[in-house]
Parts: C-alpha cells; structure tokens; sequence
C-alpha cells in the first residue's frame, strides 16, 4: 500500500510533461498542416532533362 504514496505522485507528474510537450507542440505549429506536406511529394515542380543519348553516337 505504501507504493501507491509515490505512484500517484509520478503519475501527476507525468501527466503534467505530457500536457506540456502537447501545448508545446500545439504552439510551435506541429499540428497546422497534416495533409500538406504529403501531397507536396506528388506534386511535379521541375521537370529534369535527360541528355539525349542519341547525340553521343552522332560524332
């Protein structure tokens, strides 16, 4: 029973770090765009040119 004396005390604190790291997380903007980021991977920006392989055997 006496276990529950420092249990209960490490739990609270806990409980408070992780409400913390979730404030945290929440003002420094971790939360803003979930969807954003992993459309941009689809997304073509810039085209890469290859170089013509044909032209090397024109010499």
């Amino acid at each position: 029973m006496e276990i529950i004396y420092l249990l209960i005390p490490l739990a609270l604190i806990l409980v408070t770090v992780v409400i913390w790291v979730f404030l945290w997380a929440i003002k420094s903007g971790q939360f803003d765009d979930l969807e954003g980021p992993g459309y941009q991977i689809l997304q073509d920006d810039e085209q890469v040119q290859t170089p013509d392989k044909g032209d090397k055997d024109k010499d």
